[in-house]
């Protein structure tokens, strides 16, 4: 084993946690911050040439994030915004700056798409789907015409881990999901919300 060998061995591992805990990116150490620059502007470079995506400045984008952006389905990625490992992200999507995407979160954009506002934050296992099925009983679901209206979500939201939201909702500037809740409805500006389906709880100030 050469001398490089143990600092090849802790710089895999420490490229695996930040796979997953994406916010250690921009609190590393210079020696560390010079390898995982040039990590993220590769694997970014890379990314775009296949998929098409814009991606902004100064963003973390896992490898191991599953996303994909074919023609008329676009990605656009705003600065200071990271995407966690394990995510399924597929176009039409909008992401601000400063938004925070992390593990096991699915956004599919549908035909009209997804808008996250700068600052958004997404807990694990989130998912946002704008499209649905019919639910016509004279034929099958996988035969019926599939809607997408698109899902918008405002400045400064924190949406808990394993929340959900359907096709057509807006969710407004700083409001809240609780963690496990099913957004079926709009939800106010500053508003906490909770359950399936989630329901008002009360206002953030």
């Amino acid at each position: 084993m050469t001398e490089q060998d143990p600092l090849l061995k802790y710089r895999e591992q420490h490229k695996h946690r930040l796979n997953y805990m994406p916010w250690l990116y921009w609190s590393l150490k210079p020696k560390n911050r010079v390898w995982a620059e040039e990590w993220q502007k590769e694997y970014q470079q890379y990314l775009m040439a296949m998929e098409t995506v814009e991606i902004g400045e100064n963003c973390f984008i896992s490898p191991l994030a599953h996303i994909f952006a074919e023609p008329g389905r676009k990605i656009v990625i705003g600065d200071n915004t990271f995407i966690a490992a394990d995510c399924t992200l597929h176009g039409p999507l909008r992401i601000g700056q400063e938004v925070a995407i992390n593990h096991h979160c699915i956004l599919d954009g549908g035909r009209a798409g997804i808008q996250l506002h700068d600052q958004v934050r997404i807990a694990a296992y989130s998912h946002l789907y704008a499209f649905d099925h019919g639910m016509d009983s004279e034929q099958p679901v996988y035969q019926q015409p599939v809607r997408s209206q698109g899902i918008e979500v405002g400045r400064d939201v924190w949406i808990g881990a394993h929340a959900g939201i359907k096709d057509g909702i807006r969710i407004e500037d700083q409001a809240i999901i609780g963690m496990n809740s099913m957004v079926t409805k709009n939800v106010e500006a500053r508003a906490i919300v909770g359950g399936n389906p989630a329901k008002f709880i009360r206002y953030r100030d």
